[in-house]
């Protein structure tokens, strides 16, 4: 059985061809640009490949309700052309097999799950910090979900008292998207990250602001693993500096050994590497089978 997986970035699609326990055989990616010709392309690569299903991860907002009269859509983004865009039915057009859609980071939170840093565990987060920041869930088993999907890179983070860069959020300005994602670095700083790798000030400032998030998802959700990933990440000096604010943050109040004493393998790179996305796009197609 063969099963297809996009990834769609707001910057480029992947997609990729894969098997029921994870593998991959094939990727191929290209930029983020017009629906029209966007779907071209991810159209002419899935021609012919004769696959079961095909799971897509996306960027969002999107509708995953399955009994909503949007669902398949990419719903309020701000990525110019891709407002209202009836992803799922334009892939149904000319593949009428299963398609299983959810979120880009709920997507990868679900192969890290299954086949990733969280295998085994019932519940963890998979937060990417990237172009944009998101963050997806599992919780007692499932995707999170709700009143439509999770949007916790654009939760409202305390300011750092020595910063006083405005965020560049459309919509909220200075929410952790708007003070953390790479183009908000690039934008203070006046460089993008990779070019400020030498800068402990630009690191710290980046740290406080992802800690801060993070501490709180560890008090409303619970995870029994935190996993981040995406381009910043690739900065791996963030690592140890996030662990160390996110336990100052919490001053111990979660009495737990999983992060008081074992905190560097609480939080985690992807276990699946750059493909978690990918990979879990095919545990998306997988499941709607």
């Amino acid at each position: 059985m063969k099963l297809g997986a996009i990834e769609a970035g707001g910057t480029k699609f992947v997609c990729g061809i894969g098997g029921k326990n994870g593998e991959l055989y094939e990727r191929v990616s290209f930029p983020t640009t017009t629906p029209a010709e966007t779907m071209e392309k991810v159209i002419a690569f899935f021609r012919d490949k004769n696959v079961s299903a095909i799971g897509i991860g996306s960027f969002g907002p999107i509708d995953p309700d399955k009994n909503s009269g949007t669902y398949g859509f990419i719903t309020s983004t701000p990525k110019p052309y891709w407002n209202n865009f009836d992803f799922v039915g334009e892939l149904q057009k000319h593949f009428p097999i299963p398609v299983g859609f959810d979120t880009d980071v709920n997507a990868a939170a679900l192969g890290e799950n299954i086949w990733g840093a969280a295998q085994g565990l019932d519940s963890c987060i998979y937060i990417t910090v990237g172009t944009g920041i998101g963050v997806g869930a599992i919780a007692e088993g499932n995707l999170l979900h709700g009143l439509l999907h999770p949007e916790m890179g654009h939760i409202l983070t305390r300011r750092h008292p020595e910063d006083n860069y405005e965020g560049n959020c459309p919509y909220h300005n200075d929410c952790l998207e708007g003070m953390a994602s790479g183009p908000a670095i690039e934008t203070r700083w006046g460089k993008k990250g990779v070019d400020l790798q030498q800068e402990e000030n630009v690191w710290e400032l980046e740290a406080y602001y992802l800690a801060q998030a993070i501490t709180s998802y560890i008090l409303i959700l619970s995870p029994n693993k935190v996993i981040i990933g995406g381009g910043v990440m690739k900065q791996e000096q963030l690592f140890p500096l996030i662990r160390e604010k996110v336990l100052k943050n919490l001053n111990g109040y979660i009495h737990s050994s999983t992060i008081v004493e074992n905190i560097d393998s609480y939080i985690v790179p992807p276990g699946l590497g750059d493909n978690a996305g990918l990979v879990g796009a095919l545990a998306l197609a997988k499941k709607e089978l």
